[in-house]
C-alpha cells in the first residue's frame, strides 16, 4: 500500500532523515518509535506532503505522492499531536467544515458525521463548542474529523499525548476497532504500552536512521521474555532471560533486592539505544 524508498530530509545542511526504507501493507497498524528528534514526525509530515523530501520517494498504491497529487493526498488524513480545532466552533460545525473541504455531498457527510460521532461517543456533545470539551473529547473529535473523508491511510502523530489513562484507553479501543475493520494506520508515540498493544510491526528510528523493523513481540522475545531488575548500590541492573526458570536460577544467587517481571517494549528500546524515551 505505502512504500518509502531511500527517503531523506535535510534542514539547513543537517540530515534529519537518511535512507529510510519500509513498506506498510493495507490493513496494517505500523508504528514509528524513537526519542525526541529521531525523525518520526518528519516522516509523518513527508507522507502527508506538509514537507517535501530532500531525496527518495513515497508511493501510495504504486503511485508517487507529491503536493500536486490531489487524489492520492485525499486518501491520507492526519491526527496531529497538537490540537488543531477552532475553539469557537461546535462539534457539528467542525465536521461540516471538514466535509465541505473534501467536497463530500451534503446528505453523505451528515450521515457519516452522525455515524462517526456516535461511534466515538460524541453525539450527545455535538452542539458544544470545542473550548467546552475535555482533552479526551477533543482527541476523539480530531479522529472523527480525520475519518470523515473515508481515508485509506490514517497518520497518528502522538494521538493520545496529554490524555489521562482512562481517555487514552478509550482512544486505543476506538483505533484498534477501526484497524480490525481493515483501516490502515501509521502511529508515532512515546507510550511504549500503546505501541506494544496496537502495532503489528514497529520501526525503531534513531537520529534519522532506521535501526530495525519487526513485530513488537518478536523484538521482546529476541531480548528475553523475562526481566530481572536488581537494585544495586550503583543503581538498577537489568538482565533478560528466555524463560522464568533461567531467571529464577539467576536470581537465587543474588544478594541484592530484585524483581522478576515480563520484558516490555521499553526494555527493547533502552537496550537498543542505550537510553530511555524522552
Amino acid at each position: 500500500m505505502l512504500e518509502i524508498i531511500n527517503l531523506g530530509k535535510t534542514f539547513q545542511n543537517k540530515k534529519v532523515l537518511d535512507n529510510i526504507n519500509f513498506k506498510v501493507e493495507k490493513g496494517e497498524f505500523f508504528g514509528l518509535l524513537g526519542s525526541n528528534g529521531a525523525g518520526k514526525t518528519t516522516i509523518i509530515r513527508l507522507i502527508s506532503t506538509l514537507l517535501l523530501p530532500s531525496k527518495g520517494k513515497i508511493r501510495l498504491d504504486g503511485q508517487e505522492i507529491s503536493r500536486n497529487s490531489v487524489e492520492l493526498k485525499q486518501k491520507i488524513t492526519t491526527v496531529t499531536q497538537e490540537y488543531t480545532l477552532r475553539g469557537d466552533m461546535t462539534v457539528t460545525e467542525i465536521m461540516e467544515y471538514q466535509g465541505r473541504l473534501y467536497k463530500i455531498p451534503k446528505d453523505q457527510r451528515r450521515k457519516a458525521t452522525k455515524e462517526l460521532l456516535t461511534f466515538c461517543g460524541l453525539m450527545t456533545h455535538r452542539k458544544k463548542r470545542v473550548r467546552e470539551l475535555s482533552g479526551g473529547m477533543k482527541r476523539k473529535l480530531m479522529l472523527c474529523r480525520a475519518l470523515l473523508p473515508k481515508p485509506e491511510l490514517v497518520l497518528l502523530d502522538e494521538p493520545t499525548v496529554g490524555l489521562d489513562p482512562f481517555s487514552r484507553r478509550q482512544m486505543w479501543d476506538l483505533i484498534s476497532g477501526l484497524n480490525r475493520q481493515g483501516m490502515t494506520f501509521i502511529l508515532t508515540t512515546h507510550y511504549m504500552e500503546e505501541a506494544q498493544l496496537l502495532c503489528n510491526r514497529i520501526a525503531l528510528i534513531d537520529e534519522g536512521c532506521l535501526l530495525e523493523i519487526a513485530p513488537p513481540l518478536e523484538m521482546i522475545k529476541r531480548l528475553g521474555v523475562i526481566a530481572v531488575d536488581v537494585a544495586t548500590a550503583a543503581g538498577i541492573k537489568r538482565e533478560f532471560f528466555q524463560n522464568k526458570e533461567l531467571a529464577i536460577a539467576y536470581a537465587a544467587n543474588l544478594n541484592d533486592p530484585f524483581t522478576l517481571r515480563e520484558t516490555n517494549l521499553e526494555d527493547v528500546f533502552i537496550k537498543r539505544l542505550g537510553r530511555g524515551i524522552d
